[in-house]
């Protein structure tokens, strides 16, 4: 392999993980965090790409407030939308892959079954049409390139709903959380290997660009995440308050969510024969992790 592997959004929960593991593996990552490169700044990315000359271009950089994004659309679409138009330029100029990491949030959640990448999008909220117009930007910018949707994001580093549920554990005497909204909850660590796997093929020539969904293997509620995130703590803390199944009519938010966020994987698994852990096995490797060797630290998410 020739160039580093560029990792854009390196500060975030999934870009953290993936230098940490691409270092492990000797991929020779170059991780560049929001304030290091700004991804809607032409002549900035045009640069780095002229002088680094990276063999892939991952974007794990994204707007992610999924409420707040309803009162700020500007900064959502600027870092969602605008940001992979930039990079599409930038790398069909400089003949580079790119890998843009995208989200269950494209979809309206009415389908009965898992979605598939053949499925109409129909975004709710701002964030989701944010980021399925960065998709299509990217797509008509004629750059190589993969859209991996994902979803449930979780892992041991920045904000995220495991880690929320951890601290909410200790606080609480009870716990209220969403049970008629399902999904895959999908580790950083998974997301990682994902990653990889896809530049392994690239730089193998392999042609195999497009759209696929990568998520966790196992299907469960937020409610169903929340009692397995709690059980796989209380032997860290003593703590195992009840977990209550709610409606989303009981938990309103700014943003509506797809009550059915569930993704088809398989394509990926074909494509590049990597399919996730599942999702109860990282859930506890993730817990102890952040149980058995540091604080909780780095930030909470609200409960969707």
């Amino acid at each position: 392999m020739s160039g580093p592997l560029l990792i854009l959004g390196a500060g975030g929960q999934v870009g953290r993980d993936l230098v940490a593991l691409s270092a492990a593996r000797g991929r020779t990552p170059l991780g560049l965090t929001r304030a290091e490169a700004d991804i809607t700044d032409a002549a900035a990315i045009a640069a780095l790409l002229a002088r680094e000359r990276p063999r892939l271009i991952v974007n794990a950089a994204a707007y992610t407030a999924v409420d707040r994004a309803e009162s700020e659309p500007d900064a959502a679409w600027r870092i969602n939308a605008d940001g992979p138009a930039v990079l599409g330029a930038a790398a069909r100029a400089a003949d580079i892959p790119i890998l843009h990491i995208s989200t269950d949030y494209v979809f309206d959640g009415t389908k009965a079954s898992a979605y598939d990448e053949d499925d109409a999008i129909a975004p709710l909220g701002v964030y989701g049409a944010s980021k399925a117009a960065g998709e299509t930007r990217l797509r008509e910018s004629g750059a190589r390139h993969v859209v991996m949707r994902t979803a449930w994001v979780f892992g041991p580093h920045g904000a995220n709903f495991l880690k929320t549920m951890l601290r909410l554990a200790r606080e609480r005497a009870e716990l209220r959380v969403v049970a008629d909204q399902r999904g895959c909850p999908t580790a950083t660590i998974d997301i990682a290997e994902a990653i990889l796997a896809v530049d392994a093929a690239l730089a193998g020539g392999d042609d195999l660009g497009g759209t696929y969904h990568f998520a966790g293997t196992g299907v469960t509620t937020w409610h169903g995440l929340t009692e397995d995130i709690v059980a796989a703590q209380a032997p860290h803390t003593g703590k195992c308050p009840p977990v209550v199944a709610i409606g989303t009519a009981d938990y309103p938010t700014p943003a509506r969510r797809p009550a059915n966020s569930e993704l088809d994987s398989s394509a990926f698994a074909r494509a590049f024969g990597y399919r996730a852990a599942p999702w109860r096995q990282r859930v506890r490797e993730t817990v102890a992790r952040l149980l058995d060797t540091r604080p909780l630290d780095t930030g909470e998410a609200s409960a969707p």
